[in-house]
């Protein structure tokens, strides 16, 4: 109803001249105004005594309304305003090995062109990650894996699969190829269990009844990396996460293991509506497929 904000100022300032002259109207264009909407209400608003204008009983109760839209209306166009203002700001929420593997190029990525963005993360199991993009506490989850949810898209980034890290002084280190059943009693440090990829390397160990001697279980990435060189053990990781630069410094090396492509995961990004997407949201979404639509071509 239009007319109600031309309806309030009348109440407020209790009389038509100045009412009109706040709402930069005519006064004989204000009082049609105020015709208009008590025809449409179908109810008398103010009684006339004098030049005194006073409110009948229902012309309060639509007034209070009047100010309680108002009020509506200024919360909506703050919350669409903080919304786009927020198109700086993202919150991440990522799976532990997507936050050490895959989320850190992804921030790289991002703010080489948007240096000033305030990028949070927040990390855990994947269907923690999950529940946190249904339920709107984070922009984007990124996952290790590809979630078929009627709630949420999910945009496969890239394919990835388990290696072999060994120290460089290992026994196999001059090998091109190691057999599964080599690992068989293999002294190994591995990730804790119930996360995703220890999940799969016991799917595989149990597939090839194949089962490593397992010294310790760990979550970190980087925790894993120094003491598999410290205790001369071998270990499982992500191909994603195991750059050249990450192998050298740690004295370490890759070796081929076939049956480790049946480890394959898919990282993907999740979210939810696309219309509530910020700018920034919309934006990083584009950045990675584009990137890891050129890493793939690269690769392949």
């Amino acid at each position: 109803m239009p007319n109600l904000d031309a309806f309030a100022a009348v109440v407020e300032h209790k009389s038509l001249n100045r009412a009109a002259q706040t709402l930069n109207l005519s006064q004989p264009a204000l009082s049609r105004k105020i015709a208009q909407l008590e025809e449409q209400l179908g109810v008398l608003l103010f009684e006339r005594k004098g030049k005194k204008l006073e409110l009948t009983r229902l012309g309060q109760i639509c007034y209070e309304h009047a100010v309680e839209l108002g009020r509506m209306e200024r919360s909506l166009l703050q919350r669409i305003a903080e919304h786009r203002s927020s198109g700086t700001s993202m919150t991440i929420g990522a799976s532990l090995t997507t936050l050490q593997s895959t989320l850190p190029d992804l921030i790289a990525l991002y703010t080489r062109d948007y240096p000033e963005s305030d990028i949070k993360a927040i990390t855990g199991k994947t269907h923690e990650i999950v529940s946190l993009v249904k339920e709107k506490k984070v922009d984007l989850g990124l996952v290790a894996s590809q979630i078929d949810s009627p709630d949420l898209t999910c945009v496969p980034l890239f394919d990835d699969h388990l290696c072999l890290v060994l120290p460089s002084n290992h026994k196999w280190a001059g090998e091109c190829d190691v057999d599964i059943n080599g690992l068989q009693g293999l002294p190994m440090i591995l990730f804790s269990k119930g996360t995703w990829y220890r999940i799969l390397m016991d799917d595989l160990f149990h597939r090839y009844s194949v089962y490593p001697d397992v010294k310790m279980e760990i979550d970190s990435f980087e925790a894993i990396l120094r003491l598999v060189s410290t205790c001369n053990t071998a270990t499982l990781l992500p191909k994603s996460y195991l750059r050249q630069s990450v192998l050298d410094n740690n004295d370490l090396v890759l070796r081929n293991v076939p049956e480790l492509q049946e480890t394959t995961r898919t990282t993907s990004l999740l979210f939810g509506s696309e219309a509530e997407l910020t700018d920034s949201a919309k934006t990083w979404i584009r950045r990675a497929k584009e990137h890891y639509g050129r890493v793939g071509a690269t690769s392949s």
